[in-house]
């Protein structure tokens, strides 16, 4: 446990120097722990040092631990792809939806909640990097989705999230958080829709995320370190499956 504690300070550390050098506040980034394959143990550790935000990528997993994990209260967040035979359930432990990218989905969602007579917080993930191995909306589909998302008073569009590419060089990844924010511009300006939220910046590229102007970044494997996953092979960060983790 105290190696979580010290790697959360190192987290809080890169994110002060961060914002001090592009001249920002460190209040105004929210950090969320990605969960994926972390204990409960580890998980009521990080909770209990100030970290109430948690995002968790598959919809099964996300239930369980917020339902052991009730009494600490904290704030979940659904990150994964959302099948849509999956909206059911993650309504029933999400305060927000990270990765709402299609139409199917935008409709579906609201089916579920006016039946539930709720409104659930939704972020419109948008695939910057152009790869065919993540999810997200094309980027030139992204001001018609927010406009249709307008439409249902059930969904409350929060802002934007992204993955940046996976690559040593900074800036390749520093162009799709740049383009995130480009887009968060153009929907406003197009179309007078404020969202404010940008969830984009992990473990290794927080620091170009928080130049390029993100407000919420997701954090795991520099915190709870590398993990194994049990439904892959893959063995590091840069092999595993794309989703919305961190």
């Amino acid at each position: 446990m105290q190696d979580i504690a010290h790697n959360l300070t190192i987290i809080h550390q890169r994110i002060n120097r961060a914002c001090d050098k592009a001249g920002r506040s460190p209040e105004d980034i929210r950090l969320l722990l990605a969960t994926k394959t972390v204990s409960e143990e580890k998980l009521r550790f990080a909770v209990r040092q100030g970290e109430t935000l948690l995002g968790e990528n598959k919809v099964q997993d996300g239930m369980k631990m917020a339902a052991q994990l009730t009494d600490l209260q904290p704030e979940w967040h659904f990150i994964g792809h959302l099948q849509t035979n999956k909206i059911k359930d993650v309504l029933k432990w999400a305060t927000c939806i990270q990765s709402v990218d299609r139409r199917d989905l935008i409709e579906k969602l609201d089916q579920r909640l006016q039946f539930e007579g709720r409104r659930m917080d939704i972020l419109l993930q948008v695939n910057t990097s152009y790869e065919s191995s993540k999810f997200g909306a094309a980027p030139e589909q992204a001001p018609e989705l927010a406009r249709l998302i307008q439409q249902y008073p059930t969904l409350n569009l929060k802002g934007l999230m992204t993955i940046g590419l996976f690559s040593a060089e900074t800036e390749q990844v520093r162009k799709c958080f740049r383009l995130l924010k480009t887009i968060q511009s153009d929907i406003q300006q197009q179309s007078g829709i404020e969202a404010p939220v940008l969830s984009m910046g992990m473990s290794g590229d927080l620091e170009t995320a928080i130049e390029e102007g993100t407000t919420l970044l997701r954090v795991g494997t520099a915190i709870f370190g590398q993990r194994i996953y049990p439904d892959s092979h893959y063995w590091n960060e840069s092999e595993k499956p794309v989703t919305g983790q961190s």
